[in-house]
């Protein structure tokens, strides 16, 4: 089995597991929201922090890196098992297609693997759901787990998403009243996009397969 995941928080600067290809890419129809709880990264059962997860969102596009695992069922199992207990908080994976800048119409892979929440407290524990920015803001300023703080997560994911060139406005905003709660110059605005925005991206109707995670024993203490 040769497997391509879609890493859109941590991900994207922590792979952590070892892979054979990178791609910087696009999945269409989500976009990215901190409405997941991770208790024991970034956050403690007492205290959760506020992580990354997806939200379905007709006519916009999510940036983040895809990354392949080949080179034997091994080393395949090996990269999966690491993936499903770093990211336990997440209760599905969905199958995606994955575009290149530049290809809007045919996507560059099929089947890609997304880890995903569904949007439901009471099937997805872990599923904290929208707040009013300032509260998030307040909540991701002062949460800690083993990985370190949920600010950190944030700003890495801020400065992630500015390297790869496709900085996430909803990103800045947040990052900017977290800077606010922290008492922190520096207020950050977005650049000029370069490359094709979501409004020019002639979207198709797709395929979402949805696939139970099966729950592990433990976590890893690994950023989600």
């Amino acid at each position: 089995m040769v497997f391509w995941v879609f890493g859109y928080g941590s991900l994207v600067w922590n792979p952590g597991f070892d892979y054979d290809e990178k791609i910087i890419g696009y999945i269409k129809d989500y976009r990215r929201v901190f409405d997941l709880a991770c208790i024991d990264h970034r956050g403690t059962p007492e205290h959760p922090a506020r992580t990354c997860t997806l939200e379905q969102y007709d006519g916009i596009v999510c940036w983040g890196a895809a990354y392949c695992v080949r080179g034997g069922p091994e080393k395949e199992k090996k990269a999966m098992e690491y993936l499903e207990r770093r990211e336990c908080e997440y209760d599905s994976k969905t199958l995606v297609d994955f575009y290149k800048e530049g290809d809007s119409v045919q996507p560059e892979l099929n089947g890609v693997i997304v880890f995903t929440s569904t949007p439901d407290k009471v099937s997805n524990k872990y599923y904290l759901g929208p707040a009013p920015l300032e509260d998030m803001a307040k909540q991701i300023a002062t949460a800690n787990g083993p990985c370190g703080n949920n600010r950190e997560y944030l700003f890495l994911l801020e400065k992630a998403m500015f390297d790869i060139g496709h900085e996430d406005d909803y990103v800045i905003e947040l990052a900017n009243e977290v800077r606010k709660v922290l008492g922190i110059n520096g207020i950050k605005t977005p650049k000029d996009k370069r490359l094709i925005s979501p409004s020019h991206i002639p979207l198709k109707s797709t395929h979402r397969s949805p696939i139970r995670v099966h729950p592990l024993a433990e976590a890893v203490a690994a950023d989600s």
